[in-house]
């Protein structure tokens, strides 16, 4: 039997079915956190094996690339599934997207503010350390304070 009519009797998309697993490679996505995606709804449940394994369509593999790509970039998880309901209402508008990614853009902003402070917080209190073998110590001090 040729690829072709096996995909053809079987369905292009029963064939290109892989498994968690390939998923996990194909994404460098660790098994569990899949499984969390698909408990939290960020990740369609999937069809199953007659012996339970779950099986997975290329559409899988892109939306949970979306998802990974979303928390690289330090979207929550109630800002994808912000994009991604747009992206499944079939009602994705441009204006909302700028204004969810605007929104993440100040708290990242904020965050880059704080460490900031934070640096130069242990900055200083690092610089009043002498180093040396004493009770005493500047850093234990501040975090008591």
């Amino acid at each position: 039997m040729t690829l072709k009519t096996l995909m053809r009797e079987t369905g292009a998309q029963e064939f290109a079915r892989i498994s968690i697993g390939a998923l996990s490679d194909k994404t460098s996505c660790n098994i569990e956190t899949i499984r969390y995606y698909e408990k939290i709804k960020l990740l369609p449940m999937t069809a199953r094996t007659r012996g339970g394994h779950r099986t997975y369509l290329p559409e899988h593999i892109k939306r949970l690339s979306f998802i990974l790509r979303g928390r690289q970039l330090g979207f929550s998880i109630g800002e994808i599934r912000a994009l991604l309901g747009l992206v499944d209402g079939g009602g994705l508008n441009c204006a909302e997207v700028q204004s969810i990614t605007e929104q993440h853009l100040g708290d990242v902003r904020q965050k880059i503010t704080d460490l900031r402070k934070l640096e130069r917080t242990l900055a200083t209190t690092v610089s009043q350390c002498s180093g040396t073998e004493v009770p005493e110590c500047p850093v234990i001090e501040a975090l008591y304070a």
